[in-house]
């Protein structure tokens, strides 16, 4: 077992002292949770990251859920998949027919978006035209709403997953066809734990282009294509 270790960050194989765990291993889990924990609450410069992708050629704008602060992210992630009244109001000025919306949002790690989310789309190349909107407080079902008020044909949602004791900073992507209020996690593509000791940039860009050129081919993302294959 404890051979696994040289393979996956994993917590496998490891040391005890008697009937408990050695102190090394105690202190290690103890330093993972916390970290975890600091990934969950760390704050997101939304600001700083609407800079960047416009310093990129991008068009960008920044928007929030109906959440007031973080606390109640945790506690009522139903309003993390809703837009503030603001934020609804600025979409609709701003709203237009486009192929692909694009949302970075911070999710359970802000740490990762920080980390990972410039150097995916960096990878992927998407064109000038690519309206990006970076989301604070968000949840994954807040892509269905942006993309609906922009008129979207496809919603890329990259977002800061739950972080676990060995990848505080794992980003993940979701696809979802045709996306609009009510739409299930059935219907979207995930490629998740997007970071270095996981999914490379390389990979996950190669990987989401594919999908989203079946998603265009196919009109459907989810267990939706499968069932068109299957037929």
């Amino acid at each position: 077992m404890s051979g696994l270790r040289d393979f996956t960050l994993a917590r496998v194989g490891l040391r005890r002292a008697g009937n408990a765990l050695a102190t090394g291993e105690l202190l290690d889990f103890q330093l993972a949770h916390a970290l975890a924990r600091d990934a969950v609450h760390a704050s997101f410069d939304a600001a700083a990251l609407l800079g960047e992708i416009r310093s990129r050629g991008w068009q960008g704008v920044v928007v929030a859920s109906a959440v007031k602060d973080r606390a109640e992210y945790l506690k009522r992630p139903d309003l993390g998949r809703q837009l503030s009244d603001a934020s609804r109001a600025e979409l609709d000025v701003a709203g237009k027919d486009t192929s692909v919306v694009v949302v970075i949002a911070d999710g359970l790690s802000a740490l990762a978006v920080d980390r990972h989310a410039l150097a995916l789309l960096d990878r992927m190349r998407l064109g000038a035209d690519v309206p990006i909107v970076v989301a604070q407080q968000a949840r994954v079902a807040l892509g269905d709403e942006i993309g609906e008020r922009l008129r979207a044909s496809l919603a890329l949602m990259l977002i800061g997953e739950r972080p676990g004791l060995s990848s505080p900073d794992s980003l993940g992507a979701y696809l979802t066809w045709a996306p609009r209020v009510g739409r299930t996690d059935a219907e979207r593509y995930c490629v998740s734990n997007i970071r270095a000791e996981g999914l490379s940039y390389d990979q996950a860009a190669a990987r989401l282009l594919f999908l989203m050129q079946q998603a265009n081919a196919a009109k459907v993302t989810g267990t939706g294509l499968r069932a068109i294959k299957e037929r």
